[in-house]
């Protein structure tokens, strides 16, 4: 009885790496219903605004390279936070090819929330992405 895998993977050939296509479930906004697939732009869309709605490392539906790292952020000072954030969504990118970078940063504290502005610059085009947190 084998307690070895028989058949070896040859790592000498290297390694390939395959991009899949973006064709996805559409969720629609106003309903929250799967109405239909998507694909490009609409598709890269719709992956932002879940990534950065998703705690990375929380949720075993996602892979640990998917979601945004709040943890930590809410009542903190707003400096620290909006520079956080920054870096956070950054990195959060780093795992989808089809996110590019993320330009265009603005922040505005109001009371206890702090308001972060920025564009996420596609392969599809550019995303506008806000989002809210009590600091």
């Amino acid at each position: 009885m084998a307690t070895l895998p028989e058949n070896v993977i040859n790592l000498s050939q290297g390694i390939t790496f395959t991009e899949y296509p973006s064709y996805t479930w559409y969720v629609n906004p106003k309903t929250g219903r799967i109405s239909g697939m998507a694909d490009g732009f609409t598709a890269v869309k719709q992956a932002v605004e879940i990534l950065f709605s998703v705690e990375r490392f929380l949720w075993q539906i996602y892979t640990p390279n998917f979601g945004m790292e709040w943890e930590g952020l809410v009542g903190q000072n707003p400096g620290f936070v909006a520079l956080e954030i920054q870096r956070r969504a950054k990195d959060a990118i780093r795992t989808d090819s089809r996110m590019t970078d993320i330009t265009d940063f603005s922040y505005q504290v109001n009371g206890d929330n702090l308001t972060v502005e920025f564009t996420v610059q596609t392969v599809y085009g550019n995303i506008l992405q806000n989002m809210t947190i009590t600091v």
